[in-house]
């Protein structure tokens, strides 16, 4: 495994495990915001067993964080305590499965399955479905971050979400034990997945039956997708991609979405009723080509002034049209106290 040391985060290997152990490292390199304060530690782990005993390494007590292109994080500009687990360019096996993860069903003919780890990027899951015939998965070429961070918030676009072509998880607890879980032993709605209280899957011998561990986090997934035309599925990523490009800043550094849609609505338009396209709070900045995008231009801007922004976005909605906007993006970490 390849790997080069950052400047003030040195690297070590944890006696008995593959991967690598770094220090005081700077979270802007691996948050889309290109902003925030140094984690104490940050593991990358050689793959899913070695992650396993990585877990099982750690305190009780140690807090854990898991992230996988962060571009759906934000981490404040004091840091991040405890361990923070980099699973993109780790967990990245996808390959077509030979048979459905839960035994007899749907006709083989007439559907495929994916197993794609947590540290596989959405839009690569899109495109080796088109590739291979399966349909369906195309909307996953807008979802900007990896499988893990798909399943976690149910993330969609286009008019479609990821728990719709779930039919298996794989997830792992910080006492390093698997579980094979299926969609009905999670409350997934809008940007929300949940376990729910009463889980504990017994179906696959070999794989721990485990009731609900307080933390517990995906590792991998199964997705059914029917098969179709793979030509007109590659068309249809193409098209939806110009239409991101067309209607997103991706050439700033953002996070995507900052605010779930509220019912009936959209939070950019929202937003933008408000007059607060191009509004700045230090060097972040509301998107003007979408009010639901803040922008870090030039990567100037501290996290705390985006995160002054998302609450002054917030307020500005909610006296104005009495709607309370979700943030849909995490935040994690210390502020730094002022002076």
């Amino acid at each position: 495994m390849t790997d080069t040391p950052l400047p003030n985060a040195p690297r070590a290997r944890v006696p008995g495990l593959q991967g690598h152990l770094r220090f005081n490292v700077p979270m802007s390199r691996y948050t889309s915001w290109r902003v925030g304060g140094s984690a104490d530690r940050l593991y990358t782990p050689a793959n899913l067993d070695d992650l396993c005993a990585f877990l099982r390494s750690l305190d009780d007590d140690e807090p854990v964080h898991f992230i996988g292109l962060g571009s759906n994080l934000l981490v404040r500009d004091g840091g991040v305590r405890g361990t923070v687990i980099h699973l993109h360019g780790a967990l990245g096996r996808i390959h077509l499965e030979q048979r459905r993860p839960n035994g007899a069903g749907e006709d083989a003919s007439r559907y495929g399955v994916i197993f794609a780890e947590a540290g596989v990027a959405s839009p690569k899951v899109a495109r080796f479905a088109a590739n291979h015939g399966l349909v369906g998965a195309e909307f996953l070429a807008g979802v900007p971050g990896t499988v893990g961070g798909a399943l976690a918030m149910n993330a969609g676009c286009y008019g479609h979400e990821t728990w719709e072509y779930v039919t298996r998880v794989l997830t792992v607890d910080r006492r390093g034990e698997l579980a094979r879980r299926a969609p009905g032993e999670y409350r997934v709605g809008y940007r929300h997945t949940e376990l729910r209280a009463d889980a504990g899957d017994t179906s696959h011998p070999g794989v721990a039956p485990l009731a609900p561990h307080p933390d517990e986090w995906f590792v991998a997934a199964w997705f059914m997708l029917p098969r179709g035309d793979g030509e007109a599925s590659r068309a249809e990523i193409k098209r939806l991609l110009q239409k991101r490009i067309d209607s997103q800043p991706l050439n700033q550094p953002n996070a995507g979405s900052v605010f779930r849609n509220p019912p009936g609505d959209h939070a950019a338009r929202l937003i933008e009723a408000c007059g607060l396209k191009g509004y700045s709070v230090g060097g972040a900045r509301i998107s003007e080509q979408h009010a639901n995008f803040i922008v870090n231009p030039g990567g100037r801007a501290r996290a705390a002034d985006i995160e002054a922004l998302i609450a002054h976005a917030r307020a500005a909605v909610l006296d104005r049209f009495g709607i309370a906007l979700q943030p849909e993006v995490r935040i994690v970490g210390e502020e730094v106290a002022a002076l």
